[in-house]
């Protein structure tokens, strides 16, 4: 990645958060408040999430699928109690796929009739703490779980409504590992190979389910209609088979999440009320078509409602030049974090913006990688781009779009702890949650405790 150097000071603005500004001293704020008087405060590293900066993208989803009945918050991307009431707050809904996900958002106080549960294998604590919670719906992932479901929602005398996940065979041309509507992998029933209608049937004639719709998912980053469109006219003529065959007209298309969003300062953003308004022509076209009634769609954004809502802050330590040929340096700068609070370059080769936050930066600039204090050569948390060369030990840098998927999957490794998250609003910092501590760590721990030698 190359920028000129006055660029370096700049922040695209379709990729920090929305109330993120660079200040006259060189420093950066988000909601009046400046991150290195958040450092100061809570520690570094920190994660800052803009709360008005996730509201109104909970607002502009909203707008744009016709109400925010039709929007269901992918939890998973990152989730806390205060998310969860953020959440309630703009009307939304909720998408859990575990059963403590399921837990904190009942201990948010979160409708419980808004909550659909997700999960590939769901084992019977956690369905049955799904009908005795009634749930909204629960996703049927495999035959064997359609068969406790409806045993579970029996034997409690209640019925249980269920969307069937299906796999339509596209590709929405993601990573590998991040794609989950192909055919060959852990979600759904087949559609290709007939086990979505078994599956159908089956949930048809289950006396305690009740079948609402059908939901698939088409991959994560993705930024335009195209594969949403095309799974949506595969599915619709499951649809049309199951009005033919079983007299019912299912009223809802759940077409999942993976909207996109820009993690660098040449990359686009995405138009998601232009997608909207083209996946949702397609289906009542491809409806009108098929002689149904249209279903009401849902979808089920995470990433770009809470993805670029977040920045997180490091402090640079070491260092130093690394002869990489022999007229080549690598410079590297190793910040206080690292894989530990975000895998996701080591894990998909995921990229990011970065930007020194407290103070104005100059200087030529030098091929720079920006890596961890993991004892891990894969811990990197930026592989190459240009940075100022007076970047030095001490100044905090700012990595933007880590709201998604960094804390959720966090680690212990190297027995780091947790960073604290912090919410920014109106010229305010609140703590969300705390830091991890030592003693955190060693809570866990049911082996000696003795006290450490003094000698």
């Amino acid at each position: 990645m190359t920028m000129h150097l006055s660029d370096f000071n700049q922040l695209p603005s379709h990729v920090w958060p929305r109330n993120a500004q660079r200040e006259p001293d060189g420093t950066v704020t988000i909601a009046g408040v400046a991150l290195p008087e958040i450092v100061e405060r809570f520690g570094s590293p920190v994660m800052i999430f803009d709360e008005d900066d996730f509201r109104s993208r909970c607002r502009d989803m909203a707008r744009a699928f016709n109400g925010a009945e039709n929007v269901h918050y992918a939890s998973k991307a990152m989730m806390s109690t205060r998310i969860v009431r953020w959440v309630n707050d703009e009307g939304l809904s909720l998408d859990v796929a575990s059963l403590n996900e399921l837990l904190i958002a009942l201990r948010a106080g979160f409708p419980a009739d808004r909550i659909t549960v997700h999960g590939n294998t769901k084992n019977r604590d956690f369905l049955r703490k799904c009908v005795t919670s009634r749930v909204g719906h629960v996703v049927v992932d495999s035959p064997g779980e359609l068969v406790e479901l409806n045993d579970i929602a029996a034997e409690l005398g209640t019925t249980q409504s269920v969307l069937v996940r299906v796999t339509p065979g596209v590709d929405a041309h993601t990573h590998e590992f991040i794609a989950t509507s192909h055919e060959d992998q852990k979600f759904g029933f087949s559609l290709a190979a007939g086990d979505a209608w078994q599956a159908v049937v089956d949930a048809h004639n289950a006396p305690a389910l009740d079948l609402e719709g059908i939901h698939c998912h088409v991959g994560s980053q993705v930024f335009d209609a195209d594969g949403f469109t095309l799974a949506a006219n595969r599915l619709l003529e499951l649809f049309a088979r199951v009005h033919q065959e079983l007299g019912l007209q299912l009223p809802v298309l759940d077409l999942g999440g993976g909207y996109g969003v820009p993690y660098l300062a040449d990359d686009s953003e995405l138009d998601i009320a232009g997608i909207a308004e083209e996946l949702i022509a397609a289906v009542r076209s491809k409806a009108a078509f098929l002689g149904i009634s249209a279903p009401r769609v849902v979808v089920e954004p995470g990433r770009a409602l809470v993805g670029p809502a977040a920045v997180t802050v490091y402090e640079i330590g070491a260092d130093k030049n690394v002869q990489i040929d022999d007229d080549r340096y690598r410079r590297y700068l190793a910040v206080d974090g690292g894989m530990s609070d975000n895998i996701r370059p080591a894990l998909y080769g995921a990229e990011y913006d970065a930007r020194v936050v407290s103070r104005f930066t100059d200087g030529h600039q030098k091929p720079t990688r920006l890596v961890g204090a993991h004892c891990e050569s894969g811990d990197i948390l930026i592989a190459d781009f240009a940075c100022p060369a007076d970047v030095r030990s001490g100044d905090l840098i700012g990595l933007a779009v880590t709201g998604a998927y960094c804390y959720p999957m966090s680690s212990r490794y190297n027995a780091f702890t947790r960073p604290a998250v912090v919410t920014v609003r109106q010229g305010t910092a609140e703590l969300m949650l705390r830091r991890e501590t030592i003693e955190d760590l060693l809570s866990l721990d049911v082996g000696e405790s003795a006290e450490p030698s003094a000698e």
